[in-house]
Protein backbone atom coordinates (compact mmCIF):
# COMPACT_ATOMS: atom_id res chain seq x y z
CA UNK A 1 0.00 0.00 0.00
CA UNK A 2 1.09 3.44 -0.19
CA UNK A 3 0.52 5.64 2.67
CA UNK A 4 -2.68 6.36 4.24
CA UNK A 5 -2.71 10.00 3.14
CA UNK A 6 -2.82 9.01 -0.25
CA UNK A 7 -5.66 7.19 0.09
CA UNK A 8 -7.32 9.46 2.46
CA UNK A 9 -6.71 12.23 -0.53
CA UNK A 10 -8.15 10.39 -3.36
CA UNK A 11 -11.28 10.02 -1.50
CA UNK A 12 -11.78 13.76 -0.73
CA UNK A 13 -11.42 14.51 -4.48
CA UNK A 14 -13.64 12.08 -5.22
CA UNK A 15 -16.14 13.74 -2.67
CA UNK A 16 -15.79 17.29 -4.30
CA UNK A 17 -16.65 16.06 -7.82
CA UNK A 18 -19.67 13.70 -7.21
CA UNK A 19 -20.79 16.12 -4.56
CA UNK A 20 -23.39 14.43 -2.79
CA UNK A 21 -25.51 11.05 -2.31
CA UNK A 22 -23.39 8.09 -1.08
CA UNK A 23 -20.91 6.31 -2.96
CA UNK A 24 -21.16 2.00 -2.53
CA UNK A 25 -17.55 0.27 -3.88
CA UNK A 26 -17.72 -3.37 -3.71
CA UNK A 27 -14.36 -5.67 -2.97
CA UNK A 28 -13.84 -8.88 -4.71
CA UNK A 29 -14.30 -12.60 -3.14
CA UNK A 30 -12.22 -15.50 -3.67
CA UNK A 31 -13.26 -17.13 -6.49
CA UNK A 32 -13.40 -21.69 -6.38
CA UNK A 33 -11.68 -22.60 -10.06
CA UNK A 34 -13.43 -26.50 -9.30
CA UNK A 35 -14.65 -26.08 -5.25
CA UNK A 36 -14.60 -23.33 -2.83
CA UNK A 37 -11.28 -23.95 -1.24
CA UNK A 38 -9.13 -24.67 -4.72
CA UNK A 39 -9.36 -20.85 -5.52
CA UNK A 40 -7.72 -19.06 -8.37
CA UNK A 41 -4.96 -15.98 -7.30
CA UNK A 42 -6.93 -13.66 -5.57
CA UNK A 43 -7.43 -9.94 -7.39
CA UNK A 44 -8.94 -7.36 -5.52
CA UNK A 45 -11.14 -5.06 -7.42
CA UNK A 46 -8.68 -2.33 -9.22
CA UNK A 47 -11.26 0.77 -7.89
CA UNK A 48 -11.24 -0.53 -4.42
CA UNK A 49 -7.13 -0.82 -4.72
CA UNK A 50 -6.87 2.91 -6.10
CA UNK A 51 -9.25 4.45 -2.99
CA UNK A 52 -8.58 2.07 -0.10
CA UNK A 53 -5.54 0.27 -0.78
CA UNK A 54 -6.39 -3.13 0.52
CA UNK A 55 -6.13 -6.49 -1.35
CA UNK A 56 -7.87 -8.79 1.27
CA UNK A 57 -11.65 -10.49 0.01
CA UNK A 58 -14.55 -9.96 1.12
CA UNK A 59 -14.45 -6.34 1.79
CA UNK A 60 -17.00 -3.22 1.02
CA UNK A 61 -16.80 0.28 1.64
CA UNK A 62 -19.14 3.11 1.60
CA UNK A 63 -18.12 6.99 1.57
CA UNK A 64 -21.00 9.26 2.67
CA UNK A 65 -20.77 12.40 1.40
CA UNK A 66 -23.80 13.70 2.65
CA UNK A 67 -22.79 12.70 6.02
CA UNK A 68 -18.73 12.68 5.48
CA UNK A 69 -17.95 9.57 6.40
CA UNK A 70 -16.09 7.14 5.07
CA UNK A 71 -16.87 3.00 6.94
CA UNK A 72 -15.32 -0.36 5.30
CA UNK A 73 -17.21 -3.29 5.79
CA UNK A 74 -16.00 -6.99 6.66
CA UNK A 75 -15.28 -9.60 8.91
CA UNK A 76 -12.10 -11.08 11.39
CA UNK A 77 -10.87 -14.30 10.66
CA UNK A 78 -12.06 -17.10 12.93
CA UNK A 79 -9.63 -19.16 14.16
CA UNK A 80 -10.89 -21.75 11.69
CA UNK A 81 -9.38 -19.52 8.74
CA UNK A 82 -6.06 -18.71 11.22
CA UNK A 83 -5.59 -22.48 11.17
CA UNK A 84 -4.94 -22.73 7.54
CA UNK A 85 -3.99 -19.21 6.68
CA UNK A 86 -2.13 -17.80 9.60
CA UNK A 87 -3.24 -14.75 11.63
CA UNK A 88 -4.00 -12.13 9.53
CA UNK A 89 -4.81 -8.18 10.00
CA UNK A 90 -8.30 -7.50 11.40
CA UNK A 91 -10.65 -5.49 9.68
CA UNK A 92 -9.77 -2.25 11.83
CA UNK A 93 -6.15 -2.89 11.16
CA UNK A 94 -6.54 -2.79 7.40
CA UNK A 95 -9.09 0.19 7.39
CA UNK A 96 -6.48 2.06 9.54
CA UNK A 97 -4.02 2.04 6.99
CA UNK A 98 -6.33 3.52 4.06
CA UNK A 99 -6.99 6.31 6.44
CA UNK A 100 -10.70 4.76 7.22
CA UNK A 101 -11.03 5.14 11.39
CA UNK A 102 -14.90 3.26 10.87
CA UNK A 103 -15.16 -0.20 9.73
CA UNK A 104 -18.33 -2.70 10.87
CA UNK A 105 -19.31 -6.34 10.29
CA UNK A 106 -20.21 -7.43 6.39
CA UNK A 107 -23.50 -8.24 7.86
CA UNK A 108 -24.06 -4.35 8.86
CA UNK A 109 -23.77 -3.31 5.10
CA UNK A 110 -27.33 -3.80 4.13
CA UNK A 111 -28.88 -2.52 7.14
CA UNK A 112 -26.35 0.82 6.48
CA UNK A 113 -27.70 0.71 3.42
CA UNK A 114 -31.35 0.53 3.81
CA UNK A 115 -31.13 3.36 6.23
CA UNK A 116 -29.66 5.36 3.72
CA UNK A 117 -32.38 4.64 1.18
CA UNK A 118 -35.37 6.06 3.78
CA UNK A 119 -33.57 8.94 4.19
CA UNK A 120 -33.71 9.36 0.84
CA UNK A 121 -30.32 9.82 -0.27
CA UNK A 122 -28.81 8.31 -3.80
CA UNK A 123 -26.78 5.27 -3.82
CA UNK A 124 -24.15 5.36 -6.21
CA UNK A 125 -22.54 2.17 -7.97
CA UNK A 126 -20.43 1.05 -10.43
CA UNK A 127 -20.71 -0.74 -13.32
CA UNK A 128 -20.49 -4.84 -12.23
CA UNK A 129 -18.17 -7.58 -14.40
CA UNK A 130 -18.42 -10.05 -11.58
CA UNK A 131 -21.70 -12.30 -11.56
CA UNK A 132 -20.79 -11.92 -7.35
CA UNK A 133 -21.04 -8.00 -7.65
CA UNK A 134 -24.60 -8.79 -9.51
CA UNK A 135 -25.49 -10.65 -6.97
CA UNK A 136 -25.06 -8.41 -4.14
CA UNK A 137 -26.61 -5.77 -5.55
CA UNK A 138 -29.49 -7.78 -6.04
CA UNK A 139 -29.65 -8.35 -2.42
CA UNK A 140 -28.20 -5.09 -1.26
CA UNK A 141 -30.15 -2.60 -3.03
CA UNK A 142 -33.47 -4.94 -3.62
CA UNK A 143 -32.32 -4.44 -7.35
CA UNK A 144 -32.84 -7.33 -10.30
CA UNK A 145 -29.88 -7.34 -12.41
CA UNK A 146 -31.99 -5.52 -15.27
CA UNK A 147 -32.66 -3.19 -12.70
CA UNK A 148 -29.17 -1.88 -12.12
CA UNK A 149 -28.20 1.26 -13.69
CA UNK A 150 -24.51 2.34 -12.71
CA UNK A 151 -23.97 5.99 -11.65
CA UNK A 152 -22.67 7.74 -14.77
CA UNK A 153 -21.50 11.25 -12.72
CA UNK A 154 -19.51 8.31 -10.68
CA UNK A 155 -18.03 6.45 -13.69
CA UNK A 156 -16.36 10.04 -14.86
CA UNK A 157 -14.96 11.05 -11.67
CA UNK A 158 -13.50 7.58 -11.20
CA UNK A 159 -11.80 7.59 -14.66
CA UNK A 160 -10.95 11.28 -14.33
CA UNK A 161 -9.27 10.62 -11.38
CA UNK A 162 -7.80 7.18 -12.28
CA UNK A 163 -6.44 8.39 -15.67
CA UNK A 164 -3.81 10.64 -14.38
CA UNK A 165 -0.83 9.15 -12.93
CA UNK A 166 0.71 10.10 -10.04
CA UNK A 167 4.54 9.93 -9.06
CA UNK A 168 3.86 7.20 -6.93
CA UNK A 169 2.17 5.34 -9.54
CA UNK A 170 4.34 5.79 -12.58
CA UNK A 171 6.96 4.41 -9.63
CA UNK A 172 4.84 1.26 -9.41
CA UNK A 173 4.25 1.00 -13.32
CA UNK A 174 7.90 1.64 -14.06
CA UNK A 175 8.85 -1.10 -11.63
CA UNK A 176 5.90 -3.74 -13.14
CA UNK A 177 7.34 -2.96 -16.96
CA UNK A 178 11.14 -3.48 -15.88
CA UNK A 179 9.85 -6.59 -15.06
CA UNK A 180 8.02 -7.52 -18.13
CA UNK A 181 10.98 -6.19 -20.37
CA UNK A 182 12.61 -9.17 -18.40
CA UNK A 183 10.02 -11.53 -19.68
CA UNK A 184 10.42 -10.48 -22.79
CA UNK A 185 14.03 -10.42 -23.13
CA UNK A 186 13.98 -14.38 -21.67
CA UNK A 187 11.29 -15.60 -24.43
CA UNK A 188 13.70 -14.06 -27.11
CA UNK A 189 16.70 -15.54 -25.72
CA UNK A 190 14.68 -18.84 -25.43
CA UNK A 191 12.93 -19.22 -29.03
CA UNK A 192 14.21 -21.96 -30.79
CA UNK A 193 12.83 -24.53 -33.49
CA UNK A 194 12.05 -27.93 -31.98
CA UNK A 195 10.85 -26.07 -28.18
CA UNK A 196 6.86 -26.13 -27.45
CA UNK A 197 5.40 -23.02 -26.96
CA UNK A 198 4.51 -23.80 -23.13
CA UNK A 199 8.13 -23.95 -22.89
CA UNK A 200 8.79 -20.30 -23.35
CA UNK A 201 5.07 -19.64 -21.56
CA UNK A 202 6.78 -21.05 -18.74
CA UNK A 203 10.65 -19.07 -19.08
CA UNK A 204 8.01 -16.09 -18.85
CA UNK A 205 5.91 -16.82 -15.96
CA UNK A 206 9.32 -17.82 -13.53
CA UNK A 207 10.63 -14.57 -15.18
CA UNK A 208 7.44 -12.66 -13.58
CA UNK A 209 7.92 -14.62 -10.51
CA UNK A 210 11.25 -14.21 -9.91
CA UNK A 211 10.93 -10.40 -10.50
CA UNK A 212 8.84 -10.40 -7.57
CA UNK A 213 5.42 -9.88 -9.84
CA UNK A 214 2.94 -11.74 -11.38
CA UNK A 215 1.62 -12.53 -14.66
CA UNK A 216 -0.83 -9.16 -15.44
CA UNK A 217 -2.90 -11.25 -18.07
CA UNK A 218 -2.79 -14.51 -19.45
CA UNK A 219 0.34 -14.96 -22.04
CA UNK A 220 0.09 -15.02 -25.67
CA UNK A 221 3.22 -16.87 -26.84
CA UNK A 222 2.31 -18.82 -29.81
CA UNK A 223 3.15 -19.14 -33.26
CA UNK A 224 -0.08 -18.02 -34.72
CA UNK A 225 0.39 -14.49 -34.21
CA UNK A 226 -2.38 -13.31 -36.85
CA UNK A 227 -5.04 -14.50 -33.91
CA UNK A 228 -5.03 -11.73 -31.63
CA UNK A 229 -5.32 -13.04 -28.58
CA UNK A 230 -4.26 -16.82 -28.69
CA UNK A 231 -3.82 -18.23 -25.46
CA UNK A 232 -2.96 -22.01 -26.64
CA UNK A 233 0.75 -23.02 -26.08
CA UNK A 234 0.58 -26.57 -27.54
CA UNK A 235 2.32 -26.04 -30.92
CA UNK A 236 5.82 -27.10 -31.79
CA UNK A 237 8.17 -24.15 -32.96
CA UNK A 238 8.61 -24.80 -36.69
CA UNK A 239 11.46 -23.74 -38.92
CA UNK A 240 10.69 -20.66 -40.34
CA UNK A 241 8.20 -19.11 -37.99
CA UNK A 242 7.30 -16.47 -36.05
CA UNK A 243 6.76 -16.22 -32.54
CA UNK A 244 4.87 -13.84 -30.88
CA UNK A 245 4.87 -12.96 -27.35
CA UNK A 246 2.56 -10.66 -25.35
CA UNK A 247 3.22 -10.90 -21.82
CA UNK A 248 3.24 -8.59 -18.62
CA UNK A 249 3.66 -8.37 -15.13
CA UNK A 250 1.70 -7.12 -12.37
CA UNK A 251 3.41 -5.74 -8.94
CA UNK A 252 2.38 -6.61 -5.56
CA UNK A 253 0.34 -3.04 -5.55
CA UNK A 254 -1.62 -4.29 -8.72
CA UNK A 255 0.08 -2.04 -11.41
CA UNK A 256 0.78 -3.58 -14.78
CA UNK A 257 3.04 -3.95 -17.24
CA UNK A 258 2.07 -4.95 -21.08
CA UNK A 259 4.64 -5.61 -23.92
CA UNK A 260 4.73 -7.47 -27.08
CA UNK A 261 7.86 -8.89 -29.08
CA UNK A 262 8.00 -10.74 -32.08
CA UNK A 263 10.97 -13.47 -32.59
CA UNK A 264 12.41 -15.50 -35.15
CA UNK A 265 12.26 -19.25 -34.87
CA UNK A 266 15.66 -18.76 -36.25
CA UNK A 267 18.97 -16.83 -35.56
CA UNK A 268 18.05 -14.58 -38.18
CA UNK A 269 14.70 -13.43 -39.88
CA UNK A 270 14.32 -14.35 -43.29
CA UNK A 271 14.27 -11.51 -46.23
CA UNK A 272 10.23 -12.21 -46.48
CA UNK A 273 9.77 -11.99 -42.79
CA UNK A 274 12.13 -8.71 -42.34
CA UNK A 275 10.40 -7.27 -45.09
CA UNK A 276 7.24 -6.95 -43.11
CA UNK A 277 8.53 -6.77 -39.62
CA UNK A 278 10.52 -3.11 -40.62
CA UNK A 279 7.18 -2.29 -41.92
CA UNK A 280 5.53 -2.41 -38.38
CA UNK A 281 8.53 -1.40 -36.99
CA UNK A 282 8.23 1.86 -38.98
CA UNK A 283 4.68 1.98 -37.61
CA UNK A 284 5.72 1.33 -34.23
CA UNK A 285 8.31 4.00 -34.36
CA UNK A 286 7.01 6.74 -36.27
CA UNK A 287 3.66 6.59 -33.12
CA UNK A 288 5.79 6.90 -30.58
CA UNK A 289 8.02 10.06 -32.01
CA UNK A 290 4.12 11.20 -32.35
CA UNK A 291 3.23 11.46 -28.49
CA UNK A 292 2.67 14.40 -27.13
CA UNK A 293 0.02 16.51 -25.21
CA UNK A 294 -3.02 17.87 -26.95
CA UNK A 295 -2.52 15.50 -30.26
CA UNK A 296 -5.78 13.53 -30.32
CA UNK A 297 -4.51 9.32 -30.29
CA UNK A 298 -6.99 9.10 -32.90
CA UNK A 299 -4.82 11.08 -35.20
CA UNK A 300 -1.73 9.06 -34.05
CA UNK A 301 -3.69 5.54 -35.19
CA UNK A 302 -4.45 6.85 -38.60
CA UNK A 303 -0.69 7.83 -39.12
CA UNK A 304 0.17 4.15 -37.27
CA UNK A 305 -2.21 2.61 -40.31
CA UNK A 306 -0.97 4.86 -43.39
CA UNK A 307 2.46 3.88 -42.89
CA UNK A 308 1.10 0.31 -42.67
CA UNK A 309 -0.87 0.41 -45.74
CA UNK A 310 2.60 2.02 -47.80
CA UNK A 311 4.21 -0.43 -46.82
CA UNK A 312 1.66 -2.82 -47.98
CA UNK A 313 1.93 -1.18 -51.02
CA UNK A 314 5.98 -1.80 -51.75
CA UNK A 315 4.64 -5.15 -50.97
CA UNK A 316 2.42 -4.96 -53.93
CA UNK A 317 -0.63 -6.32 -51.91
CA UNK A 318 -1.98 -3.22 -51.85
CA UNK A 319 -2.24 -0.11 -54.45
CA UNK A 320 -4.20 3.47 -54.30
CA UNK A 321 -3.94 6.37 -51.56
CA UNK A 322 -2.91 5.10 -48.28
CA UNK A 323 -4.87 8.31 -46.66
CA UNK A 324 -8.26 6.88 -48.84
CA UNK A 325 -7.65 3.90 -47.72
CA UNK A 326 -7.48 4.19 -43.97
CA UNK A 327 -10.63 6.42 -44.38
CA UNK A 328 -12.50 3.90 -46.00
CA UNK A 329 -11.21 0.92 -43.44
CA UNK A 330 -9.24 -1.18 -45.99
CA UNK A 331 -5.89 -1.50 -43.53
CA UNK A 332 -8.01 -3.25 -41.64
CA UNK A 333 -6.91 -6.59 -43.24
CA UNK A 334 -3.85 -5.94 -42.02
CA UNK A 335 -4.37 -3.73 -38.73
CA UNK A 336 -8.03 -4.93 -37.78
CA UNK A 337 -6.93 -3.71 -33.79
CA UNK A 338 -6.60 -0.86 -31.92
CA UNK A 339 -3.03 1.39 -31.62
CA UNK A 340 -3.15 1.38 -28.04
CA UNK A 341 -5.04 2.08 -24.70
CA UNK A 342 -4.17 3.62 -21.33
CA UNK A 343 -2.80 1.26 -18.43
CA UNK A 344 -2.34 1.62 -14.51
CA UNK A 345 -3.86 -0.62 -12.23
CA UNK A 346 -5.83 -2.79 -14.99
CA UNK A 347 -3.42 -4.06 -17.97
CA UNK A 348 -6.70 -1.91 -19.93
CA UNK A 349 -7.05 0.57 -17.49
CA UNK A 350 -10.62 0.90 -16.18
CA UNK A 351 -12.38 -0.99 -19.02
CA UNK A 352 -14.52 -2.41 -17.29
CA UNK A 353 -15.54 1.73 -16.47
CA UNK A 354 -16.53 1.79 -20.19
CA UNK A 355 -14.15 2.74 -23.25
CA UNK A 356 -16.04 6.02 -24.22
CA UNK A 357 -15.60 7.29 -21.12
CA UNK A 358 -11.58 6.28 -20.51
CA UNK A 359 -10.76 6.58 -23.92
CA UNK A 360 -13.04 9.05 -25.75
CA UNK A 361 -13.87 11.09 -22.99
CA UNK A 362 -17.85 10.41 -23.66
CA UNK A 363 -17.78 10.66 -27.40
CA UNK A 364 -19.53 7.98 -29.38
CA UNK A 365 -16.89 5.12 -30.75
CA UNK A 366 -16.60 4.36 -34.54
CA UNK A 367 -18.08 1.23 -35.68
CA UNK A 368 -15.93 1.21 -38.86
CA UNK A 369 -14.36 -2.44 -38.43
CA UNK A 370 -10.81 -1.98 -37.08
CA UNK A 371 -11.49 1.03 -35.68
CA UNK A 372 -14.27 0.55 -33.63
CA UNK A 373 -11.43 -1.84 -31.75
CA UNK A 374 -9.56 1.42 -30.94
CA UNK A 375 -9.51 1.84 -26.88
CA UNK A 376 -8.49 5.12 -27.01
CA UNK A 377 -8.73 8.17 -28.84
CA UNK A 378 -8.96 11.26 -26.87
CA UNK A 379 -6.38 13.78 -27.25
CA UNK A 380 -3.28 13.11 -24.66
CA UNK A 381 -2.62 15.12 -21.88
CA UNK A 382 0.48 14.87 -19.62
CA UNK A 383 0.02 11.71 -16.93
CA UNK A 384 -1.85 9.36 -19.10
CA UNK A 385 0.35 6.29 -19.61
CA UNK A 386 -0.36 3.81 -22.63
CA UNK A 387 0.70 1.58 -24.74
CA UNK A 388 1.85 1.70 -28.28
CA UNK A 389 1.06 -1.81 -30.46
CA UNK A 390 0.71 -1.41 -34.42
CA UNK A 391 0.67 -4.94 -35.54
CA UNK A 392 0.49 -6.28 -39.17
CA UNK A 393 -1.66 -9.19 -39.38
CA UNK A 394 -2.33 -12.24 -42.13
CA UNK A 395 -5.34 -13.95 -41.81
CA UNK A 396 -6.82 -16.30 -43.58
CA UNK A 397 -10.61 -16.06 -42.89
CA UNK A 398 -10.39 -12.70 -43.35
CA UNK A 399 -8.93 -12.79 -46.25
CA UNK A 400 -11.16 -14.77 -47.76
CA UNK A 401 -14.43 -13.28 -46.40
CA UNK A 402 -13.63 -9.46 -47.90
CA UNK A 403 -12.26 -11.68 -51.14
CA UNK A 404 -15.13 -12.87 -51.72
CA UNK A 405 -17.53 -10.19 -50.75
CA UNK A 406 -15.26 -8.33 -53.36
CA UNK A 407 -14.71 -5.54 -50.25
CA UNK A 408 -11.80 -2.74 -51.23
CA UNK A 409 -10.67 -4.24 -54.35
CA UNK A 410 -9.43 -0.31 -55.50
CA UNK A 411 -6.72 -1.25 -52.55
CA UNK A 412 -6.37 -4.43 -52.14
CA UNK A 413 -4.55 -7.06 -54.53
CA UNK A 414 -5.73 -10.50 -53.58
CA UNK A 415 -4.03 -12.17 -55.94
CA UNK A 416 -0.45 -10.88 -54.28
CA UNK A 417 -2.14 -10.82 -50.81
CA UNK A 418 -2.12 -15.14 -51.05
CA UNK A 419 1.06 -15.18 -51.26
CA UNK A 420 1.48 -13.96 -47.50
CA UNK A 421 -2.20 -16.01 -46.15
CA UNK A 422 0.46 -18.35 -43.73
CA UNK A 423 2.83 -15.59 -42.91
CA UNK A 424 0.83 -15.63 -39.40
CA UNK A 425 1.26 -11.60 -37.42
CA UNK A 426 4.00 -9.10 -36.36
CA UNK A 427 3.51 -6.63 -32.98
CA UNK A 428 5.76 -5.49 -31.14
CA UNK A 429 4.49 -2.75 -27.71
CA UNK A 430 5.97 -0.74 -25.74
CA UNK A 431 4.91 1.03 -22.82
CA UNK A 432 4.99 5.22 -22.62
CA UNK A 433 3.77 8.38 -19.88
CA UNK A 434 3.07 11.34 -21.77
CA UNK A 435 5.00 14.04 -19.96
CA UNK A 436 4.79 17.65 -20.26
CA UNK A 437 6.66 17.77 -23.14
CA UNK A 438 6.02 14.55 -24.98
CA UNK A 439 7.10 11.12 -23.78
CA UNK A 440 8.86 8.91 -21.64
CA UNK A 441 9.34 5.13 -22.12
CA UNK A 442 8.38 2.88 -18.82
CA UNK A 443 10.60 0.02 -17.91
CA UNK A 444 13.21 -1.07 -20.02
CA UNK A 445 14.14 -0.85 -23.26
CA UNK A 446 13.03 -4.28 -25.28
CA UNK A 447 14.69 -4.82 -28.42
CA UNK A 448 12.58 -4.22 -31.59
CA UNK A 449 14.22 -3.54 -34.35
CA UNK A 450 15.64 -6.83 -36.64
CA UNK A 451 19.65 -5.75 -35.47
CA UNK A 452 18.77 -6.11 -32.12
CA UNK A 453 16.45 -8.94 -31.85
CA UNK A 454 18.81 -10.79 -34.11
CA UNK A 455 21.33 -9.78 -31.65
CA UNK A 456 19.68 -11.24 -29.16
CA UNK A 457 19.31 -14.84 -30.91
Amino acid sequence: MFKKETYIKRRLQLQKTVGKGVLLFLGNEECGMNYEDNAYDFRQDSTFLYYFGIASAGLAAVINIDDDETIIFGDDISIDHIVWMGILPSVSELSALAGVTKSLPAGKLQEYLAGVKAKGQAINYLPTYRAEHKLKLQTLLGLSVAAQTPSVEFIKAVVNQRNYKSEEEIAEIDKACAITADMHIAAMKAVAVGKKEYEIAAIINETALAGGGRLAFPTIATINGQTLHNHYHGNTIGEGALFLVDAGAETEMGYAGDMSSTIPSGRRFTQRQKDVYDIQVASHVASVEALKPGVPFMDIYDLSARIICDGMKSLGVMKGDSADAVREGAHAMFFPCGLGHMMGLDVHDMENLGEVWVGYDGKPKSTQFGRKSLRLARPLEPGFVLTIEPGVYFIPELIDLWKGEGKFRDFINYDKLEEYRTFGGIRNEEDYLITENGYRLLGKKIPLTTDEVEALR
